[in-house]
């Protein structure tokens, strides 16, 4: 398999083995959820990644239309080379969460500064936790096949997420609050 390292090349992958599309087609894509949840990218990094996966044989030009618009698709080694990284389960590379990082360094903040960021936690992970959940309520109840289920797995993990945060922000604010001045 190839060493792709970060998952751009994985996202473009991805959404070509559901339907070929354009670069212009994948660059609508990552404004949608995907990239407001997921991975964020533009045309100015996803143009050339197909130009780099279609050198290395994981992507196909199958179409070219007006003004140089080219559709792409996933070859059978794109696939392989998908199928793989998902089914490894392991973070390759660094690790960098900002959000993370931000708990780490929470302490560095006056009880009530921390007070304040966990306060906006709270709510920010309530409104996109009920925001994810009203488009889960409205999906059907098994997972369509192919383009029409694109996203409903990963619409749950976040929605969970956001729960999961959102508990662990009241605890915090009730430890901060509890603890002796």
């Amino acid at each position: 398999m190839y060493d792709l390292g970060m998952s751009l090349p994985h996202a473009l992958l991805g959404l070509l083995a559901v339907e070929p599309r354009s670069g212009y087609e994948l660059t609508k894509a990552f404004a949608t959820d995907l990239g407001r949840y997921a991975w964020q990218a533009g045309h100015t990094s996803i143009y050339p990644e197909l130009n780099r996966l279609a050198e290395r044989g994981l992507v196909t030009v199958t179409e070219e239309g007006a003004r140089g618009s080219r559709t792409y698709s996933v070859t059978r080694e794109g696939y392989a080379e998908l199928r793989s990284w998902l089914l490894t389960w392991r973070r390759q590379g660094k690790v960098r969460n900002e959000d993370v990082l931000r708990m780490f360094l929470l302490s560095a903040l006056e009880p009530a500064d921390a007070l304040v960021v966990l306060r906006r936690i709270v709510e920010h992970t309530a409104e996109e936790g009920s925001r994810l959940r009203k488009i889960m309520d409205d999906a059907p109840a098994v997972i369509p096949p192919g383009s029409d289920g694109f996203g409903y797995l990963a619409a749950e993990f976040g929605a969970r997420q956001f729960e999961a945060v959102h508990g662990w922000a009241l605890w915090a604010i009730e430890k901060l609050e509890s603890a002796p001045a």
